[in-house]
């Protein structure tokens, strides 16, 4: 399973990639309006920094708007990937990006037959938003699981990317039913390190070390 990183901080891409974690980047508009700055600069020195793949998103409704900003984002370099909405403009719009072998990532889906849409129009990902769901009483995680059998049932190309990831389990529920990416806060990447049990086993290691009076070199 891929890590990417849904942020549009430079320091935190940074840090996540000392970490030897992140394989990419999700962000758009709001995310990079949020840190002050200038939109499409930002998304390519984000490309710039990160190997992978690095999503960002159109502004534009209409299908013209959405062909000409899509080609815009690609054109900043060859690792971006262009977020297109899940509506009817939106899928016409990656069928016609995928014929110019840009890849696209379809976002804000919420069904299993809006994924089985966007994978016959030809999309890179597919970004369902499990929190989302959540918080209106929904499981977003079954979602996952339908959309994961479909892909599966016919052999789509298309990546499974789970989306609005609140906390741990919902990056390990993705892991267990097959997801190919989860993109996650920075604040959950590191949660994704820790474990109380993991921290006392240290300290008493080091605490029994200490009292034998012993160097590493002894």
């Amino acid at each position: 399973m891929l890590f990417f990183l849904d942020t549009a901080d430079i320091d935190e891409i940074k840090a996540g990639l000392d970490m030897g974690m992140v394989d990419g980047v999700t962000t758009n508009p709001s995310l990079i309006a949020k840190m002050g700055k200038p939109y499409l600069p930002t998304v390519q020195a984000i490309a710039e920094l990160v190997p992978g793949p690095v999503s960002g998103e159109v502004l534009a409704t209409d299908l013209e708007g959405m062909l000409d900003e899509g080609r815009r984002l690609a054109a900043l370099a060859d690792n971006v990937v262009v977020k297109i909405p899940l509506n009817v403009l939106g899928l016409r719009a990656v069928r016609i990006l995928a014929e110019e072998d840009i890849h696209t990532n379809v976002t804000l889906c919420f069904s299993s037959a809006q994924a089985l849409l966007a994978a016959k129009a030809g999309a890179t990902y597919i970004s369902p938003f499990v929190g989302r769901l959540d918080d209106v009483g929904q499981d977003g995680m079954q979602l996952i699981g339908e959309i994961v059998e479909i892909y599966r049932n016919f052999d789509f190309e298309t990546q499974v990317l789970v989306a609005s990831t609140r906390h741990p389990l919902h990056v390990v529920q993705s892991a267990q039913l097959g997801a190919d990416v989860v993109t996650i806060p920075f604040n959950i990447l590191e949660k994704l390190y820790r474990h109380p049990l993991t921290d006392i086993g240290l300290d008493r290691f080091l605490a029994d070390w200490k009292k034998t009076g012993k160097s590493f070199d002894d």
